[in-house]
């Protein structure tokens, strides 16, 4: 059953597959400019930049995405469960850390959310919103008041 979404980071944004075609359309236009025209030739530079862009694009957003369901934290290629999470507020950001997602460190431009795990260990959870993704996983979890 698909759960429903509470919080989401896309790993990245599909604007750089515009790049290559605006390279190739600047390419052209100073082609015109100058008298011989090889529109082939800028159509064929176009799609050799939008591939691997594609690619890289659709890397990253596998990689670097953050998504938050109530079943579960999804950090790029790592899933953890809710149930694992025993807090996230007043957690101390500790030195060795394992990160989430796979990674050795923190993605660049991101801001650490440190989780302590129903175990008693301390993991880096990462958002660019750390605020925003610390709040979401506080909402699911319970209160330790009660």
């Amino acid at each position: 059953m698909e759960q429903p979404t509470l919080y989401a980071e896309p790993g990245a944004s599909w604007w750089p597959l515009l790049w290559g075609p605006v390279f190739a359309l600047l390419g052209f236009a100073v082609e015109a400019l100058t008298g011989a025209v090889r529109p082939l030739l800028w159509v064929v530079v176009a799609l050799a930049l939008v591939l691997p862009t594609l690619v890289w694009v659709q890397g990253r957003r596998r990689v670097y995405e953050v998504r938050l369901t109530p079943a579960a934290l999804h950090q790029g290629r790592e899933e953890l469960p809710v149930r694992d999470i025993a807090e996230v507020e007043g957690v101390e950001r500790r030195a060795g850390a394992r990160v989430l997602g796979g990674g050795w460190t923190l993605p660049r431009g991101t801001g650490p959310v440190p989780v302590r795990l129903a175990d008693g260990t301390v993991v880096t959870a990462w958002a660019r919103d750390a605020d925003a993704l610390r709040a979401a996983v506080a909402r699911l979890l319970p209160t330790s008041g009660t």
